[in-house]
């Protein structure tokens, strides 16, 4: 009885590790698609405030000698394990997204290529259209514009986010002083999210 109770322990325990196990592997994901958290910096409430959308941060999946890796705009722009991007994110929480008509291999190439023209960019603190530094939204906006012609999401003015917000108020502030360019073109990863190109297929 002791030894089959011992057994019986040994099962569950072994079980529970399998299914924690499980929940830590990365999704199975393809390349180009869009994923999508809250990022845990300090401009992540701000960006949730103004744009009205949960997800402050994205990225687009690339494959690395058969690994999954997220390319993104941070400092610098890179590539990111896809588990260690989630695990970033708060609470470890993520969308992932994909185009309703996915990239072809020709246009995953394509991706790659202009994914290496931007690759070691600085990340934009002050959310300018120009390529000599890079934001998120902006890094995956214009990967699949140049590779693929496909704009996912919209180009908005600043002026059209929620600004009076006070945190979003304080960040314009530490950013920008008393010049804020209001009619500066930006690409939101709310816009993209919501973009009807899209269609979600994974999420944890």
């Amino acid at each position: 009885m002791i030894g089959a109770f011992a057994r019986g322990l040994a099962l569950s325990a072994a079980l529970a590790a399998c299914a924690a196990c499980a929940r830590a592997a990365p999704p199975a994901l393809r390349d180009g698609d869009l994923v999508f958290h809250a990022s845990r910096s300090a401009q992540s409430l701000a960006i949730q405030r103004a744009t009205g959308s949960r997800y402050s941060h994205m990225g687009v999946v690339l494959h690395r000698g058969g690994r999954p890796y997220v390319f993104e705009a941070v400092e610098p722009v890179r590539y990111t394990p896809l588990a260690d991007w989630i695990a970033r994110g708060q609470g470890g929480r993520y969308v992932a997204k994909r185009l309703r008509a996915p990239p072809d291999a020709a246009q995953v190439r394509r991706l790659r290529a202009q994914a290496e023209r931007l690759r070691g960019k600085h990340y934009d603190l002050a959310f300018g259209w120009s390529d000599q530094r890079i934001y998120c939204s902006e890094l995956v906006y214009k990967l699949y514009d140049r590779a693929m012609g496909v704009r996912i999401g919209r180009l908005q003015r600043l002026r059209e986010f929620e600004l009076d917000d006070p945190a979003v108020k304080a960040k314009l502030r530490e950013r920008y002083g008393a010049r804020v360019p209001l009619d500066e073109p930006v690409v939101s990863p709310a816009s993209m999210f919501d973009s009807p190109l899209l269609e979600t297929v994974a999420s944890g």
